[in-house]
């Protein structure tokens, strides 16, 4: 149509779709000025497309604003096989954590002591826990167990050389390295031994009048085996009293009771490593320990307040919700026994293979209608991991929702889609693919009934 017989489409005003009862009721839901962006944009588009429907605007509008303002970090069903899953936010927290959050979201005690009436410590509030569950006689905590390893070398080691063996030079997710996490601490790594064996007099060789400490440092993600050998840590602790040097022990995953015990691998806890003379002992809250992101200290008085005067100490603290969160955590550590039906992370290791068959066995009819007849689900045993650097070789029984496409051809296609329709359900599923098939495994699995309401939203 030539542009002199082109009619364009009058369009309302601003100020008059505002009025509509309907967006009104979206400006108060959502906010005026995100409203008024969006009915905007609405017009704009109007005016380049030419046309312009006021009766489905109110819905377009709405799934606009609904879209800009969702919330990307929400809940998923962890159903990959890694409990301590790192991009799903490692342990779930326990309920008393949660409420403990919400408690102190508002003014709480942080850093005011309500006995006394005046200004208090930051860590006081969980170091009382470290100090009577790991028998410490100090502790602090920090925002992770990465920056709890660089506040003890700078406190300690700042200029300073310090033996690690090779083969515990590791590589944490995000290409975090020891070495550099050395550099940056501003001690200087000294590499003693080999990969495989390590002796103790590569460390006795390595010290000289510029050693600060001796370290050691928990092998995350990987194990060396075979042909292998390293001395005890005791060992270690006592080559540095030998030499007035302090000891380090970086635990990493940094468990509160006894694994072995409820039926899982051994790990060395806290109070192993202070037993076996550690001067300073670190180790993480969001993994076997089941609390919120951080990292513990524990270890000798005059050392730890060292660490706690480093002006680094202030730049890695935790904020009150997560002290919070700690907190609560380590008061269930009172009761082992309760611990480890309270906080979700031990609960999970510890749930029972025939259990969750099971339950799998329940679930897979829904799960079958919901994927329809473009795959077959089948119920199959697997093994799940803990995951997070814990205890990396090994695997716990486990079992499996499967879902395999039935045609020939396009399976990866096939797989694709229906993991991305799982991802998009209200409570995303995050699943694993393998073997040219889906594996839900239901390990981690303890909203049952949520999971199967939502299948008949799926639309793979």
């Amino acid at each position: 149509m030539p542009d002199s017989e082109y009619t364009r489409i009058q369009l309302p005003s601003v100020d008059s779709l505002l009025s509509l009862p309907a967006i009104i009721a979206l400006a108060a839901q959502y906010g005026r000025r995100p409203t008024l962006s969006a009915v905007r944009a609405a017009l704009d588009e109007a005016r380049t497309c030419n046309r312009f429907d006021a009766t489905t605007l109110p819905e377009a509008l709405s799934r606009t604003l609904a879209s800009r303002q969702a919330i990307g970090l929400v809940a998923v069903h962890n159903l990959t096989g890694t409990v301590l899953h790192t991009n799903l936010g490692r342990a779930p927290l326990a309920d008393e954590a949660v409420q403990a959050m919400v408690a102190a979201a508002g003014a709480a005690a942080v850093e005011f002591d309500l006995a006394k009436g005046r200004r208090g410590e930051r860590d006081a509030h969980v170091e009382r826990w470290l100090c009577r569950l790991t028998g410490a006689e100090a502790a602090l905590v920090v925002n992770n167990n990465a920056s709890a390893v660089l506040l003890a070398l700078n406190a300690l080691a700042d200029r300073k050389e310090v033996p690690v063996s090779r083969g515990e030079l590791v590589e944490i997710g995000g290409a975090f390295r020891v070495p550099d996490v050395m550099k940056r601490a501003g001690a200087r790594l000294v590499e003693v031994g080999t990969t495989n064996r390590t002796h103790l007099r590569d460390y006795a060789d390595a010290i000289g009048p510029k050693t600060g400490a001796l370290m050691i440092v928990h092998p995350s993600n990987y194990a060396i085996q075979g042909f292998t050998a390293k001395p005890a840590p005791g060992e270690i602790a006592a080559l540095a009293h030998q030499h007035s040097l302090p000891f380090i022990d970086d635990l990493g995953s940094g468990a509160l009771v006894d694994m072995a015990a409820l039926g899982l691998p051994a790990e060395r806890t806290p109070m192993q490593a202070l037993a076996d003379g550690a001067d300073i002992v670190t180790f993480s809250g969001d993994k076997l320990l089941g609390g919120p992101q951080a990292g513990l200290v524990v270890g000798r008085k005059d050392l730890v307040e060292k660490l706690r005067r480093n002006p680094l100490k202030r730049a890695m603290r935790l904020d009150k919700v997560m002290l919070a969160a700690l907190e609560a955590t380590l008061v269930l550590y009172d009761d082992p026994e309760r611990a480890v039906q309270r906080i979700p992370a031990l609960r999970l290791l510890t749930r029972p293979a025939a259990d969750i068959r099971e339950m799998a066995e329940r679930l897979a009819p829904a799960f079958a209608a919901a994927v329809g007849q473009d795959f077959a689900v089948s119920v199959e045993d697997c093994q799940s991991q803990i995951g997070s650097g814990a205890l990396p070789v090994d695997l716990l029984p486990s079992a499996a929702l499967v879902a395999r496409p039935t045609a020939a051809r396009g399976k990866g296609r096939a797989l694709s889609r229906l993991a991305a329709a799982l991802r998009a359900l209200p409570r995303p599923v995050v699943g694993r693919t393998a073997d040219d098939a889906l594996w839900l495994d239901l390990r981690c699995l303890e909203d049952k009934a949520g999971f199967a309401a939502q299948l008949k939203e799926l639309r793979p």
